[in-house]
C-alpha cells in the first residue's frame, strides 16, 4: 500500500485519504469473520498513484475465494475516468458444479456488485464474469473437476470516500463464496 517513490509530503491529499482507508479495512474491526485482508504491492504504471488489497474467504480452514482491489489515483484524471480515482477489482471463487452450469450465475453476480455499489455511488463500470470448470489428466487425472467463477471490474467512485468501496468489494467476494449476506444467518445443516 505504498504510493510511488515520492515525499510522502508529496501525496495528494485524496489519495493519502484512500491509503488511510485501506490500512483501516486491513488493520481495523474485522468486515467478516471469514474474510482476512493484507495489503500488497500495487501495479505502479497505471496512475500516478496506486495501491492494492489481497483478500482471501475461508471456510473451515479451507480458502474458497480470493480477491485483489487496486485502487488508482490520478490528480489529473485519465481517459475513460470519471473524475480522479478508478478502483479495479478481482474476485476468484469455488463454484459447486450445478451453480456453475446456471445460464444465469453471470448475471446474478454482476448484480451483486451493481447493487453493492448502488448503496456508496459509482460510474462508469465494466467487467467480465468467467465460468471455469478445470479437469485433470495424466499424472493428475485422480485430481477432482474444480469449478470457479472469476470477476473482473472496474468503476470510478462517486466522490473520494472509498471505505464503502472496500466493503462492496469484500462483501461480493463473500457471497461469490457461496457465504449469506452480512447479517444473514445461514440455516444450512439447522435440522428445521
Amino acid at each position: 500500500m505504498t504510493p510511488p517513490p515520492t515525499q510522502a509530503s508529496e501525496v495528494p491529499a485524496p489519495f493519502q485519504r484512500a491509503l488511510d482507508t485501506l490500512r483501516l479495512a486491513v488493520e481495523g474491526d474485522e468486515i467478516r469473520s471469514e474474510l482476512e485482508l493484507e495489503s500488497m504491492p500495487a501495479p505502479q504504471r497505471l496512475a500516478p498513484y496506486a495501491a492494492a488489497l489481497s483478500a482471501s474467504v475461508y471456510r473451515d480452514d479451507t480458502e474458497i475465494a480470493m480477491g485483489r482491489l487496486i485502487v488508482l489515483y490520478d490528480p489529473d484524471g485519465h481517459s475513460g475516468w470519471v473524475g480522479s480515482f478508478r478502483i479495479v477489482a478481482y474476485i476468484r471463487a469455488d463454484l459447486e458444479p450445478e451453480i456453475a452450469a446456471d445460464p444465469l450465475i453471470g448475471s446474478v453476480a454482476w448484480s451483486w456488485l451493481t447493487e453493492a455499489l448502488d448503496i456508496v455511488g459509482y460510474a462508469g463500470v465494466s467487467g467480465t464474469i468467467t465460468r471455469a470448470v478445470s479437469e485433470s489428466f495424466g499424472d493428475k487425472q485422480d485430481d477432482p473437476s474444480t469449478t470457479e467463477l472469476e470477476m473482473r471490474a472496474s468503476w470510478s467512485p462517486a466522490g473520494e470516500d472509498l471505505a464503502g468501496h472496500v466493503a462492496a468489494w469484500c462483501e461480493v467476494m463473500c457471497m461469490a463464496a457461496g457465504l449469506p449476506p452480512a447479517g444473514i444467518t445461514s440455516l444450512t445443516g439447522s435440522g428445521t
